[in-house]
């Protein structure tokens, strides 16, 4: 029997934790109904007895408070509705019981935005972690000291796993039954909740929007120059010269502003052009391969499939209706 503990911030999405909760409790359904034992016990733990979510309009009395949840084999956090620094500068006393859990020996299962508080905590520094693709840059942000990706969906290190999106969360937990239970537990609730088993990646859902949240014009200006002249060829030193910069002054600020190189940049900002061509148009993939500023049909694919995890054809049967 494995103890798994639910954590329940006080900016906790509900949503998300109770459709982990219930995974757990059908894995355990299920065991039972075939003559088993059932292999998880599931609490909801918090700093207080009581919690409101919501501005009030939830109220949940939880089963102990950290300092009396007793033995704890895992511990889940589910993400916070707006998981910012003051947000989380809230739930210093979590984070903190986080910390001595894990250092411990117990294992930490982060759902989505949740890997905030162990990041906090320090805990996932020097390490790849998964978050939502959308939240990346925010994250690299506040805890630039880990490593954020967004190509997986699940990540385990050391008893510590981060999972991507809401809905992939779900699959963090079918992770964890089929590593706890068995892989016939795990099928039966792919099965029951309908979850695509075979789902790797984040990257046919992501979007890329290029990150502006910061104080450099001139990166900025680069920035909004790329995305209205990609079809063009654009140079790093031909882009240099424009805005008065030299090459590697403008590299070095461009990645500290944006998190990403400028070929890259150019690269992500005309493969999400192309996706939208293939999602609304009927263009031939050629056609949509020289309205964003390819001309070499290998280059293209091999690019496109490294941002969104498919090749053109695939994405366009997957979102043209």
């Amino acid at each position: 029997m494995k103890n798994v503990a639910f954590l329940l911030p006080g900016a906790a999405n509900i949503a998300a934790l109770e459709n982990a909760r219930q995974g757990f409790m059908v894995a355990n359904q299920f065991r039972q109904a075939q003559g088993l034992d059932p292999r998880f016990a599931v609490r909801l733990l918090a700093s207080t007895r009581e919690v409101r979510l919501d501005q009030g309009r939830i109220q949940i009395q939880v089963d102990a408070v950290l300092e009396d949840a007793g033995p704890v084999d895992i511990c889940i956090v589910p993400p916070l509705l707006a998981p910012g620094p003051e947000a989380i500068a809230q739930e210093a006393a979590m984070i903190a019981w986080l910390a001595r859990h894990y250092k411990n020996g117990g294992e930490l299962a982060c759902l989505c935005l949740g890997a905030a508080l162990p990041a906090a905590a320090g805990l996932l520094d020097g390490r790849q972690a998964v978050v939502h693709w959308a939240a990346q840059a925010a994250y690299a942000q506040w805890f630039p000291k880990v490593q954020w990706i967004c190509d997986r969906i699940v990540k385990e290190e050391r008893g510590l796993y981060t999972s991507g999106g809401a809905f992939s969360a779900a699959h963090l937990v079918l992770h964890l039954i089929e590593k706890y239970s068995d892989r016939d537990t795990a099928i039966w609730c792919a099965k029951f909740f309908q979850l695509d088993w075979s789902r790797h990646t984040q990257l046919p859902f992501a979007v890329f929007m290029g990150h502006k949240a910061h104080h450099d014009e001139a990166v900025l200006a680069v920035q909004q120059h790329i995305e209205s002249r990609y079809v063009e060829k654009l140079t790093v030193d031909a882009l240099a010269r424009r805005h008065a910069m030299g090459r590697r002054t403008l590299e070095r600020r461009f990645r500290q502003a944006t998190g990403t190189s400028i070929v890259e940049y150019l690269q992500r900002t005309r493969i999400e052009a192309a996706k939208k061509h293939l999602e609304n148009s009927r263009k031939t993939v050629a056609e949509v391969m020289y309205e964003v500023g390819y001309n070499d049909s290998k280059a293209f694919r091999e690019i496109f499939v490294k941002y969104c995890g498919m090749s053109p054809v695939a994405y366009r049967e997957r979102y043209l209706l």
